[in-house]
């Protein structure tokens, strides 16, 4: 009898706070209206007013992230956002990826494991982190694009936030012939939004997690790293 197909090894890793030690989207933006386009700061009314809105329970969290694109960031040409990006990972990157995070990428790479990033971040520009830290795959929200191939402020296909992760990280599974019987998953983040994806993955990990998370893996026993340290 031919023995069983060795399981395809697969470790997932959130990127804010997870790999990052801060998150990434406002850091962007700033950088982005304070170098390339400071009048887009007469806008910033129009954040705040939208980000009282979503504290309050108004506007869902996927609009306000909408409204912070169309005020900082406009319509982008892929050239631009590619050079925006570019420019501020060299600035981003070296103090907020943590060593920690690397550290254990590589020993998950040299364990078999292909590394995947999945995350609410925009993947326009989250693909240079997943570059930088030797990532195999992305798995991140998309902007809608025009005609002429521009990245517009909204949402193509949802926000990979929540439960919204764990559907797009089964959809690329899929796109890809994986079945889950045949993976073995390990994932890593801090945030208690993951939890769908924590109770799907063969290993979770909670990483240097909040308060919230901190209380839920403590009382379902998932294994809890500090990569502050």
């Amino acid at each position: 009898m031919d023995a069983a197909p060795e399981p395809i090894r697969i470790a997932i890793y959130d990127l804010d706070r997870t790999i990052t030690r801060a998150p990434t989207w406002t850091p962007f933006l700033l950088h982005a209206v304070l170098r390339h386009a400071p009048w887009r700061l007469a806008l910033l009314p129009v954040v705040l007013a939208a980000a009282g809105l979503r504290g309050v329970g108004l506007i869902h969290r996927d609009r306000l992230k909408q409204v912070m694109h169309r005020a900082a960031l406009g319509t982008l040409t892929p050239a631009r956002a590619e050079a925006l990006a570019a420019e501020w990972l060299a600035r981003f990157g070296p103090a907020q990826i943590r060593p920690a995070a690397r550290a254990q990428i590589a020993a998950d790479r040299a364990a078999g494991y292909g590394i995947v990033i999945a995350t609410a971040a925009y993947a326009f520009y989250a693909e240079g982190v997943a570059r930088e830290v030797g990532a195999d795959a992305l798995i991140a929200t998309r902007t809608a694009l025009g005609a002429d191939g521009a990245l517009l402020p909204r949402i193509e296909g949802g926000n990979c936030y929540g439960p919204a992760k764990l559907a797009m990280i089964e959809a690329w599974l899929a796109d890809r012939g994986i079945a889950r019987s045949a993976a073995t998953v390990r994932f890593y983040s801090d945030h208690v939004s993951d939890v769908p994806t924590f109770e799907w993955a063969d290993e979770p990990v909670v990483v240097s997690p909040h308060a919230a998370l901190a209380r839920v893996a403590a009382a379902r026993g998932w294994r809890q790293v500090d990569w502050d340290a």
